[in-house]
């Protein structure tokens, strides 16, 4: 899979045998992640000219989250940007229906990554009165991490339009840039780096207008190839630029179908993980006027993580004989894996062991516990899983289970082995315990 799409969750189980072993409590091993903190800052907003009343300034609410807050170089951050509390209002009298308001944004890096993020929510929200506050929303968009080290993230400027009766916008930008950091990611050092970048000029437009895409570190003198995405597949919205002798270009995309929800870029005429940039968040703004007596019905889907969950975290293999020897076996507690991403993507699960240590220094070898992967996939699911080849998991590791690339990835999936430990005959007797290390990516 691409490195612009993989997600990581680690976890780890105790490994024991009942007679050679006590097995110690078992734990897991996530990145740490620290709530994300709420900051408030100044907000310069402009209400729509038809309202009549200057502009307003006061404070935001806002706070910061993302899918992985230790991801590696070449990882995808999925980020969203939630205005707790924005400092505009309704700026009409008349009271405004559910789900007419259509927010877009953009998010500061800064630190060992710096740009812009452009972000964009959903068409959603509680009904407001007249004059009355506008209430919480949420915008998302990704980035791809491109340096190791500490990234912070801070708010930025952010347009509520509305659609109801007439087309307004209301645009609240940062009065001192940048805001307060609300959230920090530690990235560390990956594989083979892309470090293609995009930004847009703006995050959202009507059927048919043009957006500037600005990129940066492609390949000097490259065809780049700018076209719209609507989820993982790509609409018929393109158009072509040359980078430069510094890699970095700047190109105008039209953007006319209204399922758009990103903008992407790459060299050449098919987009590649490894020569590509984006999706930046986009927004088409429909404005078409509706037949009289008829009522315009809207919904979305939102795309997930891929999260893996186990039913334990202690295995308790058979007991051998000491002068014997021979195979200790057990079954892996079940792992259930979820990709709800909605993207391209596959994913797979692999694992590694450590050496099973015992009493006064005694040791099994790790290449000692094999295993025979099972892989169940869900009905519906649109991928299918493979189980891994039967054999040693070892130090180096083993494939337990995974799904192949596609158009459209995702599903449920259980996943279970058989393990065996191949205990030597003259096995000092005792505990013997060692760590299975699983990763999903």
């Amino acid at each position: 899979m691409g490195s612009g799409t993989r997600r990581r969750r680690r976890w780890a189980a105790l490994l024991g045998t009942a007679a050679l072993a006590v097995t110690a409590g078992g734990a897991f091993a996530c990145p740490a992640n620290a709530d994300p903190q709420q900051v408030d800052f100044a907000t310069h907003c402009v209400p729509p000219p038809i309202a009549g009343i200057p502009p307003i300034d006061g404070t935001t609410t806002a706070k910061i989250t993302v899918d992985d807050a230790a991801p590696k170089v070449g990882d995808t951050v999925t980020v969203t940007y939630t205005v707790v509390k924005p400092a505009a209002s309704n700026p009409v009298d008349i009271a405004l229906p559910a789900d007419i308001m259509t927010p877009t944004g953009k998010v500061t890096l800064g630190g060992a990554q710096s740009g812009d993020l452009t972000v964009a929510g959903p068409k959603k929200n509680d009904p407001v009165p007249g004059k009355g506050a506008f209430p919480s929303f949420s915008m998302t968009g990704t980035f791809t991490v491109t340096a190791p080290g500490s990234i912070t993230l801070s708010p930025g400027d952010y347009n509520i339009h509305t659609s109801y009766l007439l087309e307004l916008d209301t645009p609240c930008t940062v009065s001192t840039p940048p805001a307060p950091v609300s959230e920090t990611i530690t990235a560390t050092g990956g594989g083979q780096t892309n470090n293609r970048a995009i930004s847009l000029g703006t995050a959202s437009g009507k059927p048919g207008d043009s957006v500037t895409v600005t990129g940066s570190n492609f390949a000097p003198g490259a065809a780049v190839t700018l076209a719209g995405r609507a989820g993982a597949a790509e609409t018929a919205d393109k158009a072509t630029v040359t980078a430069n002798a510094q890699g970095s270009f700047s190109g105008s995309l039209a953007v006319s179908d209204k399922a758009t929800t990103g903008v992407v870029a790459y060299e050449g005429s098919a987009w590649s993980d490894d020569k590509g940039a984006g999706p930046a968040a986009y927004v088409v703004i429909d404005d078409t006027p509706l037949p009289a007596g008829s009522q315009k019905v809207n919904s979305s889907v939102k795309a997930g993580t891929l999260s893996m969950t186990q039913a334990g975290d202690t295995v308790e293999l058979a007991a051998v004989d000491y002068g014997k020897g021979g195979f200790s076996r057990g079954s892996l507690q079940t792992v259930t894996v979820k990709d709800f991403r909605g993207g391209p993507a596959g994913w797979s699960l692999t694992g590694k062991v450590t050496d099973f240590s015992g009493p006064a220094g005694a040791k099994i070898d790790a290449a000692k516990l094999g295993w025979t992967p099972v892989c169940l996939t869900k009905t519906g699911s649109p991928s299918t899983c493979q189980a891994g080849s039967p054999g040693a998991v070892g130090s180096a590791g083993a494939t337990l289970a995974s799904t192949p690339n596609g158009t459209l990835t995702g599903g449920e999936f259980t996943v279970d082995a058989r393990l065996s430990l191949n205990v030597p005959a003259f096995t000092p007797p005792g505990a013997y315990s060692g760590v299975l290390t699983l990763t999903l990516t």
